[in-house]
């Protein structure tokens, strides 16, 4: 039985469609997130994710803190398996009266500052603030590939006490978080992802670092 000349018109279209879907979420991806190497570690901007908005700034102009979890992972070229992950956590208060932010990093990582750091900025606008956690959140590339291909992804939400379980009484008192958000129970938003394919000989390197990888 012969295809209808009808039905041909509509898939060609479709397969059309479908081919120029894919080049598109790329450049939209690579849009959202920038990417930029050091030499040692790569370091992501998402100027168009915006999370101190909705729900979560709500919670802060009345007072409480929100603590917020971004994973950060390079995958194969496949993506079908993670070839370095990297977690930063983050909690954010506001100061009503300066309508400034102050944000305070969680660093428990096996790659770069030992477990149980911290650093924290204040007196920021939204926009800063927003800036700041990406900024401070960055990937090793100790021992990849400079010439292979990679697909990074940038994914956000609010944390939980269970993000925060482990830590001792640290910079901010840690166990009144965890109680808090413990109590408060609330509902965990997300951002993202977002996804870029990267190539370490390919990217823009920050002002006054060379390779150290290869």
């Amino acid at each position: 039985m012969k295809t209808r000349p009808r039905e041909t018109r509509i898939s060609r279209r479709s397969w059309l469609l479908a081919g120029l879907t894919i080049p598109l979420f790329s450049a939209r991806a690579a849009e959202s997130m920038k990417v930029t190497y050091d030499g040692d570690n790569l370091h992501v901007a998402a100027p168009t994710l915006h999370f101190l908005t909705g729900k979560p700034l709500e919670r802060l102009k009345y007072g409480d803190v929100v603590a917020y979890v971004a994973q950060l992972e390079l995958l194969n070229e496949s993506r079908t398996a993670v070839v370095r992950p990297q977690k930063g956590r983050f909690v954010v208060s506001y100061a009503l009266w300066e309508e400034k932010f102050s944000v305070t990093q969680l660093v428990s990582t096996p790659w770069g500052t030992p477990a149980g750091a911290v650093r924290t900025v204040e007196g920021l606008s939204a926009a800063a603030a927003e800036t700041w956690c990406f900024a401070n959140l960055a990937l090793s590339t100790l021992g990849l590939s400079p010439d292979l291909y990679y697909w990074l992804r940038l994914e956000l939400r609010t944390g939980t006490e269970r993000d925060f379980a482990d830590e001792n009484k640290i910079g901010i008192s840690i166990h009144d978080l965890i109680d808090l958000l413990g109590r408060k129970n609330t509902e965990v938003t997300h951002w993202g992802p977002l996804e870029t394919r990267v190539r370490l000989a390919d990217l823009p390197r920050l002002a006054g670092r060379g390779s150290r990888n290869g």
